[in-house]
């Protein structure tokens, strides 16, 4: 690899981080309209259990399925949330399980704020750092996972290998969060222009493919690992967001209030993530469990 390519990189990868703090800044207000528990991520659908019509059952239901594979123990764990925003999974998980303590981590200075505050008596904290290069002991933590977060590094090998060297031997590694199905080179003209515009409206770097980060997870040492694909169950709660947008930009025009770009590029991303859906052979939702 040249210099040349080696400083554009870096650049990408530093303009890509300014950009997702930018979006989390500016936006998280926004996640308020699409989930009252500021759940910032897609819900999982089982009949009976869950309402089609109310999207925090979906979405808290994802919530219980992530903490249901982590298997710690409920008295006295201590779990990393790496890419927690504004802590809606974080609450969840200590309402749940009163004598847990969650440790989250976030790029954004707001969601470390505002996060925080909303987690007042209970034994959660967010900190302002980067999943990819923690300040966690190793072998320090009783479980990690990660909701459609490790899309900002493009699943890559650096965020991996961070929560294999955090976690205590035994203990899992949950990820939810979207794939694709085969390489980006290999896509077609419109799933690629898809994910390209998912890409640039929630500032992801890339998707990783599903083959490639299962790949990496065995290099970097994990052992049992699980992948499920759970695209059907997700589906339900995707559906929702051209209902969640129409909504939200009424909303703004009634209070006569302008849309900021940030909440425009995360309102694109999320109609973009539903295109991406429907392309079905190249994208799909999964639940990776993994364990060091």
């Amino acid at each position: 690899m040249s210099i040349a390519t080696v400083i554009q990189k870096i650049k990408l990868q530093k303009s890509n981080k300014e950009s997702l703090i930018d979006l989390y800044d500016e936006a998280t207000e926004d996640y308020e309209f699409w989930s009252k528990d500021f759940n910032m991520h897609f819900g999982y659908y089982i009949p009976f259990r869950t309402n089609l019509f109310k999207r925090d059952t979906m979405l808290n239901e994802m919530n219980n399925q992530i903490f249901n594979r982590l298997q710690f123990d409920k008295k006295n764990a201590v779990l990393a949330d790496l890419g927690c925003g504004i802590g809606g999974t974080m609450r969840y998980g200590l309402r749940k399980f009163p004598r847990l303590h969650i440790i989250g981590v976030t790029l954004s200075p707001f969601q470390v704020q505002e996060g925080n505050k909303r987690m007042q008596h209970m034994d959660g904290l967010i900190l302002e750092e980067n999943y990819c290069n923690t300040s966690f002991t190793s072998n320090s933590m009783n479980g990690a996972y990660a909701i459609e977060s490790l899309c900002h590094s493009g699943h890559s090998e650096e965020a991996l290998e961070e929560a294999y060297r955090i976690l205590k031997p035994g203990s899992k590694f949950v990820i939810g969060d979207a794939f694709l199905k085969k390489e980006a080179e290999q896509l077609c003209p419109g799933s690629y222009y898809c994910y390209d515009q998912l890409c640039k409206g929630w500032s992801l770097e890339s998707l990783g493919s599903i083959h490639r980060v299962k790949s990496s997870l065995e290099n970097i040492g994990f052992k049992n690992i699980k992948i499920e694909d759970i695209s059907f169950k997700v589906a339900p709660s995707v559906l929702h967001v051209p209902f969640a947008i129409t909504g939200f930009i009424i909303k703004k025009l009634f209070k006569k209030e302008t849309l900021k770009t940030q909440s425009w590029k995360n309102l694109k991303g999320s109609l973009f993530a539903l295109l991406s859906g429907l392309h079905m052979r190249s994208f799909g939702y999964y639940i990776i469990t993994a364990e060091k």
